[in-house]
């Protein structure tokens, strides 16, 4: 049975660590890559980190040095490893990807599916 869709998230104390995982039947052999962003209580939604289909991934300064992005070709699905968590990290996280996921909204303007919204909250 294939899932696909969001998964992960949760509330750590800050320090800790979180993975979150989005699957999408199809990302590895369409080479689709995978963008996550985030959206904190009052602010606009961000940018965090992507992979794109070539395997390269990129992150917001913010992130860089904490968050790492690695995929999983044999189940499509890509993973955002949030180690040494803040505070400021607490938002509702959300993927973005070309490739259809289970629960997802697809964007015409972006031509690509954003997956479930998962909170994650980091308490100080």
């Amino acid at each position: 049975q294939v899932s696909s869709g969001e998964s992960g998230g949760g509330s750590v104390q800050a320090g800790g660590s979180l993975r979150l995982s989005c699957t999408a039947p199809g990302l590895t052999q369409n080479n689709c890559g995978m963008h996550w962003y985030r959206q904190a209580a009052g602010k606009q939604r961000e940018w965090v980190a992507s992979l794109n289909g070539d395997g390269l991934t990129t992150y917001a300064d913010s992130v860089k040095g904490r968050f790492t992005l690695s995929e999983d070709k044999v189940k499509d699905t890509v993973y955002l490893q949030m180690n040494s968590l803040e505070p400021e990290d607490t938002a509702m996280y959300l993927c973005k990807t070309p490739c259809p996921m289970s629960g997802a909204l697809w964007d015409p303007d972006a031509l690509s599916y954003w997956g479930q919204e998962t909170q994650v909250t980091v308490s100080s």
